[in-house]
């Protein structure tokens, strides 16, 4: 099965690695898995003032920051998965790669904020639900 991994470097994605690693269906060598984290875009201004090249650099120091515990993670557990990030939205950003990458599954932790929260505040979670084709796997 080819596995998509979606991290963001909270709690909520500890939990989901939590929660994979006493499933051992989920959690084999036998999947090929691709760990995935959204950076999000810098405001125009922002990136004009400090130049691509800088944006571009701090954009991959943080993404390497979510993706480098996980891979030691699943390394630990006898499993060498691959990483990527993107600039986006999250929600809209995991749904596509999960559907150009022609996953099996998608992973992910849900800070479950409920109905209310989802209002204000809006849900990865959600918007994964919303545009992916692709089964997805809430942890919360």
């Amino acid at each position: 099965m080819k596995i998509l991994l979606a991290v963001d470097g909270s709690a909520y994605s500890k939990k989901m690695l939590a929660y994979l690693s006493t499933h051992e269906a989920l959690l084999s060598p036998a999947h090929d898995y691709t760990v995935f984290t959204a950076q999000p875009d810098l405001p125009p201004r922002a990136k004009a003032a400090v130049g691509k090249e800088v944006v571009k650099s701090y954009q991959s120091e943080e993404a390497e920051k979510v993706l480098g515990p996980v891979a030691k993670f699943l390394l630990r557990h006898g499993i060498n998965a691959k990483t990527e990030w993107k600039v986006g939205p999250a929600g809209t950003s995991i749904a596509k790669v999960a559907e150009s990458g022609k996953f099996d599954l998608v992973v992910l932790g849900s800070h479950g904020h409920g109905a209310l929260g989802n209002l204000v505040m809006g849900s990865v979670a959600t918007q994964v639900l919303a545009n992916c084709k692709v089964p997805a796997l809430l942890v919360r």
